[in-house]
């Protein structure tokens, strides 16, 4: 199995997440965004989108962090990262599409360079850009664990789906200096996880193709 990704997408976090906390090996094959060569012929042949994460399981290939997780949990159902059914299913889900729909999409790199390169914002019109989008769905992040979330986790005594995707987006966000203060549930979650062996694995710090 091979992943192909880039140490620093929250995206292609989500999956070695996913792999450590499930203890399935994967060889990782860089991509580096910043030299756009997700946008080579090569890659843009494994995934028409042009980003990372790409999954390669033998013949099988999958795009989309969220999709390949969902593999895995069928392939790999232990532990289990998407409950099988009812409230708990829901709960999960509802959480992991706020951070991969809301808060991810518009912050996404790509984006990023769009506004600059093409419709010529300035560095701290960026920035201000990135900080409110994030300020934005991680409130609404906080209440729904404040309505609904329990334990050390998002929701329980397990990691699932939903630390999966709120951990990176945490990174990023305190990566591009967003002000976490008005967030204490979810920083005690990302404390919490990142003190967790599989998330360490997972950190972009730790992988090949980290440049500080």
């Amino acid at each position: 199995m091979d992943l192909h990704g880039y140490f620093n997408s929250s995206t292609s976090f989500r999956v070695r997440i996913a792999l450590a906390l499930k203890g399935v090996s994967a060889t990782s094959l860089p991509v580096n965004l910043r030299e756009q060569a997700q946008r080579s012929a090569a890659h843009v042949g494994l995934n028409p989108s042009a980003g990372v994460p790409v999954l390669v399981d033998g013949d099988f290939v999958l795009t989309q962090s969220l999709a390949i997780i969902d593999y895995l949990d069928a392939r790999h159902p232990v532990p289990r990262l998407i409950p099988e059914a009812g409230e708990a299913r829901a709960r999960v889900l509802e959480l992991s599409l706020g951070v991969a729909c809301d808060i991810h999409p518009v912050n996404n790199m790509r984006v990023l360079r769009y506004l600059q390169q093409v419709l010529g914002v300035s560095d701290a019109q960026k920035q201000a850009w990135y900080q409110h989008w994030v300020a934005e769905g991680l409130e609404a992040t906080e209440q729904l664990l404040a309505r609904h979330g329990h334990g050390p986790y998002c929701f329980g005594e397990q990691p699932t789906l939903a630390d999966c995707c709120l951990v990176p987006q945490v990174a990023n966000a305190q990566r591009m200096g967003c002000a976490m203060h008005a967030f204490p549930r979810i920083a005690a979650i990302h404390a919490h996880c990142m003190a967790q062996p599989a998330f360490q694995a997972a950190a972009p710090a730790n992988q090949p193709d980290f440049v500080a």
